[in-house]
């Protein structure tokens, strides 16, 4: 018999939670214990993994939990719940406008909030600052027609409990050329450190340490988020890089070779033939003589046939989401 633990935190405000479960949808799982907003339940099973949604009572019906069913793992530790049940506005449709402080222009930022970010108070989330924020929501926006379906593949992890939901903050650039290559990159990685990070802090519920933030990008993109990952480890412990163009107007091989090492976990991709992939592998081998250890520390993939495409970045973003916070859902 195995026993499967889940803790559903949700502002009840005397309203009921329950569990409905694959062994009887039809039935209420009451919780062994109440603690506040938290709902503890423990469901012995002859199963190792379950299927549930949570359920809400009010006076006038009962609510179904949105989105896919859940699924709940014996061989995991208790896991916790954020519910929603009821339906909400946009949640990639705040533009916001930051001041750059090192120039005379200003960045737009489009911030996207998990779904039940407004109804569910009781949850904080890390945040990955993605670069070429005009590519990553919408295929309207984007220069080429297509998006890395952002919003998408988080809403399929999250279904899959493989993660936990994320804060993304897709960063508009303002002179890409300038702002992802040595010297402007110095600018850049100031502003995010000094400007943009403090205020989404402040103005969003986020987990702020280190281990929770990450910074991503493609291409120039790429380089940006591994220079602001080697440079600022203490504020970025994460970083993501796919199909990076290193070696085009950055030292970051030689500093690679000679700096000391962060503290910052790198995944590096690209696809083959072309798409950077001889200037990817290298700095993969520098980082692993440098002692990053594969699969914890650093994590490198080729994809063949993968372009240098949002499309092709938007078909295995799930692999650095999962790669980069599956740990801090743990």
């Amino acid at each position: 018999m195995s026993r499967i633990a889940i803790d559903v935190a949700y502002p009840t405000e005397g309203r009921r939670i329950a569990l409905r479960t694959q062994l009887d949808w039809d039935r209420d799982v009451e919780p062994v214990l109440v603690e506040g907003a938290h709902a503890h339940f423990v469901i012995e099973t002859n199963r190792r993994s379950l299927r549930y949604k949570p359920v809400l009572f009010d006076e006038q019906a009962m609510h179904w939990a949105l989105g896919a069913n859940r699924v709940a793992f014996a061989s995991e530790p208790e896991f916790i719940e954020y519910p929603r049940f009821f339906e909400e506005a946009c949640t990639a449709c705040d533009i916001v406008g930051f001041e750059t402080h090192h120039g005379d222009h200003s960045h737009e930022v489009r911030v996207f909030l998990p779904p039940g970010y407004d109804e569910n108070p009781l949850q904080r989330y890390p945040v990955v600052y993605m670069q070429d924020g005009h590519n990553v929501f919408f295929a309207e926006e984007s220069a080429f027609g297509a998006h890395w379906r952002v919003v998408e593949t988080l809403s399929t992890l999250n279904a899959m409990n493989a993660l936990s939901p994320v804060i993304v903050v897709g960063i508009y650039p303002h002179d890409r050329m300038v702002e992802y290559t040595v010297p402007g990159v110095e600018h850049y990685g100031a502003f995010l450190v000094q400007t943009l990070k403090p205020r989404i802090d402040a103005e969003y519920r986020t987990l702020p340490g280190r281990e929770h933030t990450a910074i991503m990008g493609s291409s120039l993109g790429g380089v940006a988020a591994f220079w602001v990952g080697w440079t600022h480890p203490a504020t970025f412990g994460q970083a993501a890089s796919l199909s990076a163009t290193f070696g085009y107007r950055d030292d970051l091989a030689e500093r690679v070779d000679r700096e000391p090492v962060p503290p910052t976990r790198f995944y590096l991709d690209s696809g083959w033939p072309g798409d950077n992939y001889e200037a990817v592998r290298d700095l993969r081998a520098r980082l692993v003589r440098r002692g990053l250890v594969p699969g914890s520390e650093m994590l490198y993939l080729a994809f063949p046939r993968a372009t240098h495409s949002e499309s092709s970045w938007a078909a295995r973003l799930h692999i650095p989401f999962q790669f980069l916070f599956d740990e801090a859902r743990q």
